[in-house]
């Protein structure tokens, strides 16, 4: 396996960092140094704003028809497409991820880089002529400058392209900081943009680590607007950074999602659910549906069903096709997920499926675990374990699901399995989050908004909406004919 090595993508080639330091990232499933990437410094970061102020001010790109930048999109989602298999390793190497989830990651970005080439032809204004005599206006709706794009591990090419495509289509330029142990992705599609056509200083990446790089970027008096997927807790740092200048932020952070199974449900696709909602991507997901609520009724069985199931999950090689569950992120990661774990054998939860970490030589493995009679007071309920850890509490009825749902900090997304239409509408209506699915889980398509409410955060990824958050409004009040004066002479 050789080492990749990155330097800083900054207007339009790769730069040597300012500092002499690096980042070394070893897999997390077999420790073996896969590749390194330039220790970023708060020069490197004014040197990229500063590429993509003048990209922005002087450069082609924004001044380039809708029609122009799509082309070039669909362009870069060819490019990605053709360099699948090397994307794909690279997410498998870096983020330790089951390959055959990471292929979906990478057919799933150039599936937004499509989508937000469409965008790219649409963006429309309104003109209002009723507003009185001779009067005129039009409200058009322009990018909204430089753009800081901070994204996290567990989905580095997917997450990029929920933002960068988007941004790029309506007109702004990029400075993209991803994070210290996944970056290698966001270089390769850096440089497959360039080949693409998007112009020198209009995508730029710096890689290093949040404190230095990262808060530099978000409070860099240079940029016009943040978008920051990750935690809660480094959200909030990021929205302080950027009050700072008072810059216009979008923040997608952490959750702690209901998945809840009404008895009337299909319950052989429910508990295939439960399974999807807690492993997938190693439970490293933020809308991943690790509280899984079950009415008592079916409890016992269908619980039964889903341990069964589960016994059956693969942990091991993430680039062994039938592998379930690969390595967590680092063993930092994997000694806080294993300390969730303990925390709910103490609180006094019921431990019926694995619990231990799972032992592989020079990899951070962890058994699929789940545990039953979850209280709502424990903390494996509370906090966001991001790991495969699964919760079960047992509910009566639909204000008790609704309740038990809803009492969490967060606010990101929830999921239902209901035959019933009234028992589905009635319920999404009344749950506290930005996303709610009904029936499926961990679904979606490029055109349907992500959104969070509560400590998940606020803006919008993808559709209409998440591509409106790189733009902003300005209205022309025109006056044709003779003006009545106000001080007559």
């Amino acid at each position: 396996m050789s080492t990749r090595s990155y330097q800083q993508f900054i207007g339009g080639r790769f730069v040597e960092n300012s500092g002499s330091g690096s980042i070394e990232r070893r897999s997390p499933a077999s420790g073996d140094l896969v590749a390194r990437f330039a220790d970023g410094t708060p020069e490197d970061v004014d040197l990229a704003v500063e590429a993509a102020r003048i990209a922005f001010e002087e450069g082609p790109w924004p001044r380039r028809s809708g029609m122009e930048r799509a082309e070039v999109l669909n362009r870069l989602a060819d490019l990605i497409h053709i360099n699948r298999d090397r994307l794909v390793r690279i997410e498998v190497e870096e983020a330790g991820k089951p390959i055959r989830f990471a292929r979906g990651d990478i057919d799933g970005a150039a599936g937004l880089t499509r989508y937000a080439a469409s965008l790219a032809m649409q963006m429309s204004g309104l003109t209002y002529t009723n507003i009185g005599d001779g009067k005129t206006a039009l409200i058009s709706r322009e990018a909204v400058g430089v753009v800081a794009l901070v994204t996290p591990w567990n989905f580095p090419a997917l997450i990029l392209s929920q933002k960068v495509p988007f941004a790029l289509a309506a007109g702004c330029t990029v400075v993209l900081k991803p994070s210290e142990f996944t970056s290698g992705s966001a270089f390769e599609i850096a440089a497959l943009a360039a080949e693409a056509g998007v112009p020198a200083g209009a995508f730029n990446v710096v890689s290093g680590y949040g404190a230095t790089a990262g808060d530099h970027l978000t409070g860099h008096p240079g940029i016009d607007f943040v978008s920051f997927t990750g935690s809660t807790r480094t959200g909030s740092r990021v929205v302080g950074n950027t009050s700072r200048h008072l810059v216009k932020s979008s923040v997608e952070l952490g959750g702690k999602s209901a998945n809840i199974v009404f008895a009337d449900a299909d319950l052989e696709a429910a508990a295939d659910g439960a399974l999807m909602g807690v492993f997938f991507n190693n439970g490293e997901c933020c809308v991943s549906g690790s509280r899984l609520f079950v009415q008592s009724s079916i409890a016992d069985d269908f619980i039964a069903k889903v341990v069964a199931r589960s016994r059956k999950m693969k942990v091991g090689d993430p680039f062994d096709d039938d592998t379930d569950i690969g390595a967590l992120i680092d063993h930092n990661h994997l000694a806080k997920v294993a300390g969730f774990v303990k925390s709910g054998v103490e609180d006094g939860a019921q431990l019926i499926l694995g619990g231990n970490v799972a032992t592989k030589a020079g990899g951070h493995f962890h058994e699929a675990t789940i545990f039953d009679r979850v209280e709502p007071h424990m903390t494996i309920f509370r906090e966001e374990i991001f790991g495969p850890v699964l919760s079960i509490t047992r509910f009566d009825t639909v204000d008790d699901a609704v309740r038990l749902a809803n009492d969490t900090a967060y606010g990101l997304s929830n999921y239902i399995w209901s035959k019933n239409i009234d028992t589905v509408l009635t319920v999404a209506k009344r749950l506290k989050s930005g996303w709610v699915q009904a029936n499926t889980i961990i679904d979606g398509a490029p055109q349907l908004p992500l959104t969070g409410v509560k400590g998940s955060g606020f803006g919008y990824e993808m559709g209409q909406a998440g591509f409106e958050e790189f733009t902003q409004l300005k209205t022309l009040l025109i006056q044709t004919g003779p003006r009545a004066p106000v001080f007559p002479v």
